[in-house]
């Protein structure tokens, strides 16, 4: 079976997914003070490893975690956007994953628009990343999240991060696949994102 787990981290996002032949993917880890609530999460569900980590986009509400599940678990893969040099972040939360990272002998695998993560044909299961576009440049961090379109048989997913209207205009116009069973809305589900397009 698939698996996708939604963790209560209150305001911030951390969501698992756990594929039908035993990998996981984690995909952002909620605030600074929630690192330690997914890892025993995890634990519980019997996960101890994880062959992707995705962090959507660098601030706190979503990568804030991460550096814990770097330290604490098994990590095959971190995949983080690709974010132009005068754009990225010099926060303590992100800098602590990066040093996280390193520590573990991680680089940071760019998710691109179009790259598939997974494909399965034996379960019918693909994962692919519809956002952000190649070279695309965004006025602001929440636009560079990370987005995945999960199917599994006749069953889809969407994990969207904070991805807002602009970000989701260029996957309209991409022309991409965007139909999901399961939505995860857009930026905790504020009005800059998850538009009526």
């Amino acid at each position: 079976q698939l698996e996708v787990y939604y963790l209560d981290v209150g305001q911030a996002d951390s969501i698992l997914v756990r594929l039908p032949d035993g990998r996981n993917m984690l995909i952002d880890a909620g605030n600074n003070a929630d690192g330690n609530k997914v890892v025993a999460y995890l634990q519980s569900l019997g996960v101890n490893k994880l062959d992707w980590v995705v962090g959507t986009h660098p601030h706190e509400d979503h990568i804030g975690g991460l550096d814990t599940v770097i330290q604490k678990m098994k990590v095959s893969r971190v995949l983080l956007p690709e974010i132009p040099d005068d754009q990225v972040p010099t926060t303590r939360t992100y800098n602590d994953v990066l040093d996280a990272m390193a520590d573990k002998g991680l680089k940071a695998d760019a998710a691109q628009a179009g790259r598939v993560l997974v494909r399965d044909r034996t379960n019918d299961l693909k994962i692919q990343v519809l956002s952000p576009q190649e070279g695309a440049t965004f006025s602001g961090l929440n636009d560079y999240s990370i987005v995945l379109r999960l199917t599994y048989g006749s069953c889809s997913f969407l994990f969207t991060g904070d991805a807002e209207t602009t970000a989701e205009q260029a996957m309209i116009a991409s022309g991409a696949e965007l139909h999901a069973d399961v939505l995860k809305l857009g930026h905790h589900g504020s009005s800059t994102s998850t538009s009526q397009a």
